[in-house]
């Protein structure tokens, strides 16, 4: 917390709801949203955590975060290659994991005002972490704590505890015209 807080800001602050976002759907743009929400907080004296599961790349968002960004850390839970849904790797069912007990930790920590679970709902879907495991920790989560999740194939069951749930939805995209993915823009 920030030593400069206001008594009265802290004491609210600990009493706030917190909120849990879900960003899901085939379009662009639900690790930049919840990137965003994590640039808001971080300008209003927040602590945020991302894990990101399935991804081992550190892509310009975890290059700029290391560089300009103390209150922001990142940590990569994957491999820096594509899951096979119907047969994943082994070493990718252990990094879920591991992404999923490090975001076990940090919710129940206190260390954290936001945690971003980037592309979770891809991972429950590819069964490399168990649904069941997911739901427990929303629910499980510390009343002032804004817990973010990504990733296509939100469930239901994930769905019906946010709070706030963004569908983006692909009208077009520059793939399909040929326009290859670049550094600022995919990564």
């Amino acid at each position: 917390m920030n030593a400069a807080m206001d008594p009265r800001e802290a004491v609210l602050k600990r009493h706030r709801k917190g909120l849990v976002q879900v960003y899901t759907g085939n379009g662009k743009g639900k690790t930049t949203a919840a990137f965003g929400q994590a640039l808001r907080a971080i300008g209003q004296g927040c602590r945020v955590l991302v894990i990101q599961f399935m991804k081992g790349r550190k892509y310009g968002e975890f290059l700029a975060a290391e560089k300009y960004l103390p209150n922001l850390a990142i940590r990569l839970s994957g491999l820096d290659s594509f899951v096979m849904r119907d047969n994943p790797a082994p070493l990718d069912i252990e990094l879920a994991r591991q992404g999923l007990d490090l975001a076990r930790q940090a919710v129940l920590s206190g260390d954290y005002d936001m945690v971003i679970l980037d592309e979770i709902n891809v991972a429950a879907d590819f069964k490399l972490i168990p649904l069941a495991d997911v739901l427990a920790l929303i629910r499980d989560k510390p009343a002032g704590l804004d817990l973010i999740l990504t990733g296509r194939y939100a469930p239901p069951e994930i769905i019906a505890l946010a709070d706030t749930v963004t569908e983006m939805r692909e009208i077009r995209h520059h793939y399909n015209a040929g326009v290859k993915d670049r550094a600022g823009i995919e990564y």
